[in-house]
């Protein structure tokens, strides 16, 4: 049964495209500049596949998870991938586009900047015959039939879940929200699944809201200069925020030291970098969301397989799901994953399964908690 998810309306009021996630890994590593990973063409069964990500600035995941997974999933495909990175420019996403386009990519795979870029890059990729899949962000009003994501509605409600949770029993508690880019339609999801959880919270007054702000472009340094502004604006107090991914988590548990609140003040997160990891295991941040990347990785690679093929009964098999672009009016087939809470009492999880090593978070201070938690 297909399942239905309908986006919210306040999306296309402000235009959204898609995150992310949200978000999530733990290390920039790899072709920060975005170079070729492969040139030329391709010998490989099914030809070269094009997949453009969106940016580095606001989350390790991109290259520390993304681009490795997907590269694996694909070759095991049999395709050729070239795998760039558009670095948050507009101009640079268009023009690898247009030469993944030229060289004629037998599928794009684009988790676009916003939506209208995503949209006119799917749109002139069609007009060359190659089909195209919103991969982690869906680009409202555009033309992609397949959709490869997480339920980010999910994910909200699990960062909304670990607050009221780490804040139980304190009413009137104060929150501050600090949320992602207006122009990134997962951030409006992830919101939309928060207020899910404490909408009820906040009118009943068994918890506070002191206000909440999106942060352009994911823009870390923004962030903690917005979440200092309103603790100020405030008297330098509150109870709980809620921080939509690991990076702003790091900006707004920076002014938190300086205020000395570190540690006493639960931050929400999301991607389950080292960073945000590390952070959980020192006690300055609450909670994370651990997205499973080599799963959507490997269920696009799949897709993309299935639509080089011209099988469509097996791109059906794969997209079991489907969301409505309300903007588009149109229902688009989709892969919504799993999004998993992660405490201190699961950090272990995220190593065991093998997207952050024991080195990466038991640095020398975080040692005997390791080990009191079974991480090595």
């Amino acid at each position: 049964m297909r399942r239905r998810f309908r986006l919210s309306a306040c999306a296309v009021a402000l235009g959204l495209s898609l995150t992310l996630s949200a978000c999530g890994a733990n290390a920039g590593g790899g072709d920060a500049a975005g170079e070729e990973t492969t040139s030329g063409q391709s010998d490989a069964p099914l030809g070269k596949v094009g997949v453009i990500l969106p940016e580095t600035a606001s989350s390790a995941r991109w290259e520390g998870f993304d681009k490795p997974m997907l590269e694996e999933a694909l070759r095991a495909k049999g395709f050729d991938p070239d795998i760039q990175n558009a670095q948050g420019d507009v101009q640079k996403f268009s023009t690898l586009a247009d030469g993944m386009i030229a060289q004629g990519v037998k599928v794009l795979i684009i988790s676009s900047i916003n939506s209208e870029i995503g949209g006119a890059v799917a749109a002139k990729a069609q007009a060359a015959g190659i089909p195209t899949i919103d991969y982690d962000r869906l680009n409202l009003g555009g033309s992609s039939e397949y959709y490869v994501s997480f339920d980010n509605v999910r994910v909200g409600e699990l960062q909304g879940e670990g607050l009221a949770e780490a804040l139980d029993g304190e009413r009137g508690a104060e929150v501050i929200e600090i949320e992602g880019a207006p122009t990134d339609h997962n951030a409006t999801l992830f919101h939309e699944g928060q207020r899910n959880v404490l909408q009820p919270l906040y009118d009943s007054g068994e918890l506070e809201l002191v206000r909440s702000q999106p942060i352009d472009d994911w823009n870390n340094q923004e962030g903690g200069r917005v979440f200092e502004q309103i603790l100020t604006s405030n008297g330098g107090e509150v109870d709980g925020v809620v921080a939509a991914n690991d990076g702003l988590a790091s900006a707004v548990i920076t002014v938190l030291k300086k205020y000395g609140l570190n540690g006493k003040v639960p931050v929400t997160g999301q991607d389950a970098t080292a960073e945000g990891l590390r952070a959980i295991l020192r006690g300055d941040q609450y909670m994370t969301v651990f997205k499973p990347v080599k799963e959507e990785a490997e269920a696009t690679a799949e897709l993309a397989a299935a639509l080089v093929n011209g099988d469509e009964s097996a791109a059906e098999r794969v997209a079991t799901d489907s969301v409505e672009d309300p903007q588009g009016k149109r229902e688009v087939r989709a892969v919504l994953l799993e999004p998993y809470l992660i405490t201190k009492d699961n950090v272990k999880q995220v190593v065991d399964e093998g997207y952050v090593s024991a080195d990466d978070i038991c640095t020398r201070d975080l040692a005997d908690v390791c080990s009191e938690l079974g991480i090595e």
